[in-house]
């Protein structure tokens, strides 16, 4: 959809009546509304460009409300402004002019093309066919990065001062990348344990598993900016981020949902029925 950003909320927040347990999920990079300003200054088609979404993965969680815990979904895709990365990750070759001296040039997700403001999408290929002023980032920022993240830290926080602890669940899709061995259906991030209390990430990994899916922790996805800055157990506040295999729901070259998807959205809604149901208490005193 060409619609302008700045007359549109830019995330979609679905919440329960009322909520009955202390998660919060997010769904970060499922967004689907394309600017008009994106598809003009890129390179690539709407199809191409969408490769970087996790597509539907708002969908898979849907649930979530009708279980008592908010869904938080950006509606901007992940190439026009990435809200899993620090707000400044820019790379400076993709700009007319030098970047103020604060701007993060250097940190590893810049050098793969992959910021705040994307160079590349997910299959390498450059986005934009021309460079962009400082100012359109500025805008992105204001316009989607920090709507979406004020909306997130004032749900995590109306939870802990409700629940006096909260788990955000960060909801991700995975693609197919060769590699020796079964590949892993579902990856849980928690920035290797400081992030999330580890019984927190065992009750979702062992009830994965018990659904007969291959569960690995934080190899290859740790969890990014969103599960590290939110994630502080000792304040009570955890963070898990999750990565599905999109093999096992979507056709993943006509980003479409494929036979599994029905199945697999149902199994995760019996994931937050077991969360439901789950005495919380024990994050309150990590």
């Amino acid at each position: 959809m060409d619609l302008p950003l700045d007359t549109l909320l830019p995330y979609a927040l679905l919440r329960p009546a009322p909520q009955t347990m202390p998660l919060v999920l997010a769904s970060p990079h499922s967004g689907r509304e394309y600017p008009a300003a994106l598809l003009d200054a890129s390179r690539l088609d709407a199809h191409a460009l969408r490769r970087s979404e996790d597509s539907f993965v708002d969908e898979l969680f849907a649930a979530a409300p009708l279980q008592g815990a908010p869904l938080l979904a950006a509606r901007f895709p992940r190439v026009w402004c990435d809200v899993n990365r620090e707000p400044w990750e820019l790379d400076p070759a993709m700009f007319d002019g030098p970047l103020p001296s604060w701007v993060n040039t250097a940190s590893p997700r810049v050098g793969a093309g992959l910021g705040t403001i994307a160079r590349i999408v997910a299959n390498g290929e450059p986005v934009y066919r021309r460079k962009l002023a400082f100012a359109e980032a500025e805008a992105r920022v204001r316009d989607a990065w920090q709507p979406y993240h004020a909306a997130l830290a004032a749900l995590i926080a109306e939870t802990r001062g409700r629940f006096g602890t909260c788990l955000l669940v960060d909801c991700h899709s995975m693609p197919a990348h060769p590699q020796s061995g079964p590949a892993p259906d579902m990856v849980l991030g928690d920035a290797h344990g400081t992030a999330c209390a580890p019984r927190a990430t065992r009750l979702v990994e062992e009830f994965l598993t018990g659904l007969g899916y291959r569960v690995r922790r934080n190899d290859p996805y740790a969890g990014g900016y969103v599960t590290r800055h939110y994630g502080r157990p000792r304040e009570g506040q955890h963070a898990l981020q999750i990565e599905i295999a999109r093999g096992l729901y979507m056709d993943e070259a006509r980003i479409e949902r494929a036979d599994g998807f029905a199945s697999l959205r149902r199994d995760l809604s019996l994931l937050l029925e077991h969360l439901a149901a789950t005495d919380w208490d024990f994050l309150g005193s990590i």
